[in-house]
């Protein structure tokens, strides 16, 4: 392909702090010592000319390459527009793997589940991510016909493809993330729930329970429901299907997964039924795929397509709905020219995506576009305006696939389609619409993600020396300052506070628009969720943020309204859950049985084995004495040579809170957020790290020992949530996944 040139009066993007961090960091090209010697200019300029140039395949095109490429490089420079990360990553670069997300299948075979673990480090080493669905696996302890063994079942196997992801994310540019799908009534589905009952367990997967509509009528009824062997197809139990929702709500309510996804409502909007049957989604839920098929995102910023002045109609009045169009159309034909644009890891994938040609717009900056139209996201006329402005997308993304199968032709699978089954015309793709996570879009673009609301208003950023600085979001800031109620002292109290819902001094009606995810309502948050699923062609990348307090009773409702209300799939998420799960489990549980609770601190057996790792600290050499079981911390002797009684006790004395803590199932992490970076009188330079004192050296060796040297906040670590190992800042959860807004840092990738 003829390469672009760039013309000389192209203009520099105006970038916001953040953006200029993330860019350098994930984005920007880099020389063999790591160094950015690509301009953020340049980037948009690479993916823009590279995407552009397909169009010179097509001899039907009104447009040429040149002029599409200045096209492309101010959509994207406005942030009007942004594709997903590895298209902004390896678009114009030798790798060329443009796809953000992929879906295997997993055989019952040995070399069918081996072949998939090979495919999706394949897929992770180029910068993707993967969603599997082991419900084909016979379960466990079924007879293998071949050999007269037993088999281990699909829990087994989860771990093997964990394993491998763990070891492949450490040399790629880009973490693997999974997916793991598991049917309702596969006979392994009560390990596949609890799977991840201990902290840490599977940690590069995201699981959800494939729910079908048989077993929410049981669960509605009370009734039991039929486990079918995938490998037989013959019933090998039952199960009370009640019972299995309340443990699924259960293991959300502790820790976040899984999550749910309602399976036979995404077959029925499968636009290539002949191709086969969809088992399984991308790592977020929002894009469900067929076997090897592989999604290609974008979103839209409607934050950008506000008029000035007062609404008279709900805020439709407001909307630049022609501006929109113009960027819809656009956005259609840079997301299909990735597909021509892209090099797939495996051959299959090329066809199948050739095959169906599916794409995803989406938006995000969706509170940014509340805020200025001053309506509340927990409202309905908030609701009734998303449903109206998906419609809108969807229509005009679905005009201009049909306008390119007039230039380039239909997908190819279009007569196997619902689409040609309904005469509904030859479009160029098989979905154009998807709501996808824009975490690190979003701080790219300086807007709010996807269609979450914001989860602080104002928040602290560290930077160089030491200095925090206080960001707010910008439409909140003019508020306050149009309501003569601004000050720093103010700001800093919202950046501490995240929301302003209790500050009763200030105007209600800055208290009734300016809310933030934890101020929502759960009701409100599925609302919004199936207003924007109504008119998406795949689905809705969106969390339910709960506070810590929230019930297991809060959770069922949530995932019975998600059916009810016609959503895809729904996630949840307790603040803080994960760690505080073993606070929940002791003498604070509630004794329904009767019975006394299980104790907290575990008993210590006669026999555990460890190591003892020397540290010099400015106080004198430090042992620290660790011993595991089951791979684990268990207990800490801490002793310091050549030192007073004093010292030697403060040193004990820690090594037994310490041991204390772990015993009670205080995980390293906590730990280490807790002890790090504590001060002494003298500290020590060492070979790695600037020991500061007796806390701080054990905190290096947990760090070193169980956490693989990432890096962990230090000071006032939070016990609740985790932390950015490139930054330190708190993970956010929203769209399905820990994020950092700081920087950018995913885990899904």
């Amino acid at each position: 392909m003829t390469k672009i040139p760039m013309p000389k009066s192209l203009q520099e993007p105006e970038i916001n702090p953040n953006a200029k961090v993330v860019l350098e960091r994930r984005y920007q090209r880099k020389d063999e010592n790591g160094k950015p010697y690509e301009s953020s200019k340049e980037l948009f300029w690479r993916v823009a000319s590279a995407i552009a140039a397909e169009e010179a395949k097509y001899d039907a095109s009104p447009v040429k390459p040149e002029a599409l490429a200045r096209d492309f490089y101010e959509l994207m420079t406005s942030w009007t527009f942004l594709p997903n990360s590895p298209t902004l990553m390896n678009a114009g670069t030798d790798l060329g793997q443009l796809a953000a997300c992929f879906v295997l299948p997993v055989e019952d075979s040995m070399e069918g589940i081996f072949d998939a673990v090979k495919n999706a480090a394949m897929i992770h080493k180029s910068g993707g991510g993967t969603g599997f669905s082991f419900s084909r696996l016979r379960p466990q302890d079924a007879r293998v016909g071949s050999t007269g063994g037993i088999a281990s079942g699909p829990i087994s196997f989860l771990k093997i493809f964990n394993t491998a992801t763990e070891q492949v994310k450490q040399g790629g540019t880009r973490r693997g993330a999974n997916m793991a799908i598991l049917r309702v009534d596969h006979p392994d589905i009560l390990h596949f729930i609890k799977a991840k009952e201990r902290e840490g367990e599977l940690n590069n997967f995201n699981l959800s329970v494939a729910l079908t509509e048989k077993f929410m009528r049981a669960v509605e009824k009370g009734d039991d429901y039929d486990l079918v062997a995938p490998h037989t197809k013959k019933t090998t139990g039952k199960l009370n299907a009640r019972e299995v929702f309340e443990i699924l709500v259960r293991k959300a309510w502790e820790s976040g997964d899984p999550g749910i996804v309602f399976l036979d409502r995404i077959n029925r909007d499968n636009p290539t039924p002949a191709l086969g049957e969809i088992e399984s989604t991308n790592p977020c839920g929002e894009q469900p795929l067929l076997p090897f098929e592989a999604c290609n995102l974008g979103s839209i910023n409607l934050g950008k397509f506000v008029l000035p002045g007062e609404s008279a109609n709900g805020g439709s009045d407001l909307v630049d709905w022609d501006a929109f169009k113009r960027a819809i159309h656009l956005a259609v034909r840079f997301l299909d020219n990735v597909i021509d644009a892209s090099r797939y890891p495996l051959p299959a994938i090329t066809e199948r995506v050739l095959a169906t040609r599916k794409i995803g717009l989406g938006v995000m900056g969706w509170a940014d576009m509340l805020f200025q139209l001053h309506l509340a996201y927990d409202s309905r006329q908030a609701v009734e305006l998303g449903e109206k402005v998906m419609e809108f997308l969807r229509a005009e993304a679905r005009s201009a696939s049909k306008k390119l199968a007039e230039e380039r032709g239909p997908f190819p699978a279009y007569p196997d389609s619902t689409f040609g089954k309904r005469n509904l015309g030859p479009y160029r793709n098989a979905t154009t619409t998807t709501i996808a996570p824009t975490g690190t879009l979003s701080i790219i673009a300086g807007c709010s993600s996807g269609v979450e609301p914001l989860f602080a208003l104002s928040f602290s950023r560290n930077v160089m020396d030491g200095d925090v600085l206080v960001e707010t979001n910008p439409f909140f800031e003019q508020a306050v300052r149009a309501a003569d109620a601004y000050s720093p002292k103010l700001m800093q109290e919202v950046a501490k506070l995240g929301s302003i819902r209790s500050m009763e001094f200030l105007p209600e009606e800055l208290r009734r628009v300016f809310v933030t995810a934890m101020d929502i309502e759960p009701l409100w948050h599925l609302k919004m969720q199936a207003g924007f699923q109504k008119h998406t062609d795949n689905a809705v990348s969106k969390t339910v943020n709960l506070p810590n307090a929230a019930t297991q009773e809060d959770i069922w409702d949530i995932y019975w309204k998600a059916y009810e209300y016609g959503c895809k799939g729904v996630t949840v998420y307790r603040d803080g859950c994960r760690s505080s799960q073993v606070l929940c489990t002791g003498e604070g549980q509630e004794k329904k049985d009767g019975k006394q609770p299980a104790k907290l601190v575990r008993e210590r057996p006669d026999v555990v084995y460890g190591f003892t790792q020397k540290v010099e600290t400015g106080l004198g050499t430090l042992y620290l004495t660790i011993n595991e079981m089951d791979g684990k911390p268990f207990e800490v002797f801490a002793t310091i040579g050549k030192s007073g009684a004093s010292i030697t006790a403060k040193a004990e004395a820690i090594g037994r809170l310490v041991s204390l803590a772990l015993r009670s199932g205080v995980g390293p992490r906590a730990i280490v957020e807790q002890l790090k970076d504590i001060g002494g009188e003298h500290p020590k330079f060492q070979k790695k790290f600037l020991c500061k004192s007796i806390p701080d050296a054990i905190a290096w060796v947990f760090e070193t020992r169980y956490l693989r040297g990432e890096h962990i906040d230090s000071g006032n670590g939070s016990l609740t949530n985790p932390v950015c190992p490139d930054c330190g800042t708190e993970l956010v959860f929203e769209e399905g996944c820990h994020i950092c807004k700081q920087c950018g840092f995913t885990k899904c990738g």
